[in-house]
C-alpha cells in the first residue's frame, strides 16, 4: 500500500494485482458492449421495431443502468467478472452507487471525443496501476480479483 492510495495494492510491491489488467479491461469492455447491444436489440424488438429508430438513446440508457447496477456494490460488470477483475477505490473498497455513477459519467466523458479516449487508453497501457483517466481523477483502479474471494 502507498501513502497516496492506502487501500490500493502498490503496483511495485504487489504487481500480481495489475498483471494483465489492461487486456482484461479490453475484453471486458467487448463483452459488456455485446451484452448491452443484445439487450438493446431485444428492447427494440419489444417495441415492435420502433425502438430501432431510437437505438443510440436506448443503448445509452440500458448501458448506464447496466453499469450502475453492476458496478455499485460488486465493483464489476459482467464482463469484468468474466475476466476476473473488479474496481476498488483509494481505500480499497468496492464502489458504492455514487462512485459507480461517477465512473459511468467519467467513462462517457472520456469516450465522447477521440483525444480523451486515446489518452485514457494510453494511461491504461502505461500507468503502473493500469488506470484510465477517470480512474486517476476518482482514485479508483481495476485490479485482479483477490484470491481470498474464491
Amino acid at each position: 500500500m502507498t501513502g497516496r492510495s492506502p487501500g490500493l495494492p502498490d503496483a511495485e510491491l504487489r504487481p500480481e494485482f495489475y498483471q494483465g489488467v489492461a487486456a482484461k479491461r479490453f475484453f471486458a469492455w467487448i463483452t459488456d458492449l455485446i451484452l448491452v447491444g443484445v439487450a438493446t436489440v431485444l428492447a427494440s424488438l419489444a417495441t415492435l421495431g420502433i425502438g430501432f429508430f431510437f437505438f443510440p438513446a436506448i443503448f445509452i440508457m440500458i448501458d448506464v443502468l447496466y453499469r450502475l447496477s453492476t458496478l455499485s456494490g460488486r465493483g464489476a460488470t459482467f464482463g469484468h467478472r468474466l475476466m476476473g477483475i473488479e474496481f476498488r477505490d483509494r481505500l480499497g473498497a468496492r464502489p458504492n452507487f455514487g462512485a459507480a455513477l461517477l465512473l459511468t459519467l467519467g467513462y462517457y466523458l472520456s469516450t465522447a471525443s477521440v483525444i480523451p479516449q486515446a489518452l485514457s487508453v494510453l494511461t491504461v497501457l502505461f500507468s503502473p496501476r493500469r488506470q484510465s483517466l477517470t480512474d486517476f481523477v476518482l482514485g479508483t483502479a481495476a485490479i485482479n480479483r483477490p484470491a481470498e474471494r474464491w
